[in-house]
């Protein structure tokens, strides 16, 4: 028999093992850029081309600024990027990342991995989306972020799209207009810290390399206590998390690059960032959950807002305006069937005739979004990261009103998540996680069994089948 105790067990141990892996989807982390194959037969907007032009002014004036020396390749990329021809920018793009980074069979030339790069990545970030056959969704992210915050705040972008198309379609990014943009995903990056410093100058207060330095010296104090914690008590659940690789070596501590041991670092400075701009307010596009910020956070529109002070519990009245601003979203997206109180079952019962039969008869959405895999994959991320939220809450609720209130709201979350894209992980697995922490094994199965046609390939959620069907054959026992 399976108690209430083990069940938590699993959940925890699943959620360490499972989420550092899957929260990269959709993520620009350092020297390493998403790419979509381009399937566009139009143009560009003409806001994006506004963009491109704004950018290469950006980049000359760092260049003069800095007294840079600038390959010439990234003269020749805006120019290209200027045509408007998704292959050509894309093309030119790929030889300068391969002189710009460090990955596998690149050759990084000082003349090209200046603080201008950053601008380079911009633009590719804000053309990306318009490769796609149907933009609109990009386009109305981008305005809806914009909209949402407030003039003179600070925000983070993390995923592609929640840096690139924000950055677009600001009044201004170099000039912080009508907010400061950064991305969280680059900050344990030297060269991304000097282009926010020669970027916002005196406007903001940004971290140097000094303070990158100390974030990995702090990162690297916590990662051996949680190192020699999981080595002295191996009964209790892990410390570390499933993919940050430390290890003691001739007693020594050694931090190994890894994309979790990198976002650990970013969260450090991001944690700098909020403590040295006390009068700014702050948002979030989740892109890896940072840890210290989950008591701050509060639902935002298609975003994250970061309070200044921690949060003892959601305020009513915005997880209702939370509630009513997604429910119009998935209205207008895939019909108004979903409410709360929409079965599991019956959203699989969607997925499978709509994303894998493609049977469209009574369907009430919108065709562009859920043939638009971009779009698809951006809203439901943007879901689930609150979604994520609400889940957190309820983990730490103490009043079992406010508890069974949070898991409500996650567990809508995340079917709306689901019903959006039910083949990316991140709505998969961390609504799976809720349903486990719950005892609803049936449910989790449903979940896997809809995602399974669309990720035929896909040992991961195979082996997760096998395990969830295990625990259910144990609760039988």
């Amino acid at each position: 028999m399976v108690t209430k105790k083990g069940l938590s067990t699993w959940t925890l141990r699943f959620t360490i093992w499972l989420l550092p892996v899957l929260l990269g989807f959709f993520v620009v982390t350092p020297g390493q850029l998403a790419h979509a194959a381009s399937k566009s037969k139009g143009g560009l907007p003409p806001e994006i081309e506004r963009f491109i032009k704004e950018k290469e002014a950006h980049a000359r004036a760092l260049a003069k600024k800095l007294d840079l020396k600038v390959s010439p390749l990234i003269w020749d990329f805006f120019a290209t990027a200027q045509t408007g021809k998704f292959a050509a920018i894309t093309n030119a793009f790929e030889r300068l990342k391969m002189r710009a980074s460090q990955e596998e069979g690149a050759r990084e030339v000082p003349t090209v991995r200046t603080p201008v790069w950053e601008t380079v990545v911009d633009v590719m970030l804000a053309v990306e989306p318009f490769e796609e056959a149907d933009a609109g969704y990009s386009r109305e992210f981008g305005r809806g972020v914009v909209k949402s915050i407030p003039a003179g705040s600070i925000y983070f972008g993390g995923t592609d799209p929640g840096r690139g198309l924000v950055t677009a379609y600001s009044k201004s990014h170099a000039n912080g207009d009508p907010f400061f943009t950064l991305t969280q995903n680059a900050l344990a990056d030297g060269a991304y810290l000097d282009y926010l410093r020669a970027t916002y100058g005196e406007k903001i207060r940004t971290p140097s390399r000094d303070d990158s330095q100390k974030a990995f010296s702090e990162y690297s104090a916590d990662a051996r206590k949680r190192l020699e914690h999981d080595r002295r008590f191996p009964n209790e659940p892990r410390q570390l998390k499933s993919g940050e690789d430390v290890r003691m070596v001739d007693g020594r501590l050694q931090v190994y690059s890894t994309q979790v041991t990198v976002m650990g670092i970013n969260g450090g400075l991001c944690k700098m960032i909020f403590d040295a701009n006390l009068d700014r307010e702050f948002y979030i596009e989740e892109s890896f959950p940072v840890d210290w910020m989950y008591p701050h956070l509060a639902p935002h529109e298609l975003i994250l807002k970061v309070n200044r002070e921690p949060l003892a519990s959601l305020p009513d009245d915005v997880v209702k305006k939370d509630h009513e601003f997604w429910t119009r979203q998935m209205s207008q997206m895939i019909g108004d069937w979903l409410k709360p109180e929409t079965s599991v079952e019956e959203v699989c019962e969607f997925v499978s005739k709509v994303y894998v039969r493609k049977d469209y008869s009574g369907f009430k959405g919108d065709r562009a979004f859920v043939e638009n895999d971009y779009a698809r994959k951006l809203y439901s991320k943007l879901r689930s990261s609150i979604g994520g939220l609400y889940n957190w809450r309820a983990g730490i609720a103490t009043d079992p009103a406010q508890k069974k209130r949070m898991l409500a709201e996650g567990d809508f979350a995340f079917r709306q998540a689901f019903a959006m894209c039910p083949e990316s992980p991140e709505s998969i697995y961390r609504y799976i996680n809720l349903l486990v922490g719950a005892g609803r094994l049936d449910d989790a199965l449903r979940i896997v069994a809809a995602a399974r046609p669309l990720m035929p390939d896909d040992n991961q959620l195979v082996h997760v089948g096998t395990e969830l069907a295990r625990l259910k054959e144990g609760q039988k026992n």
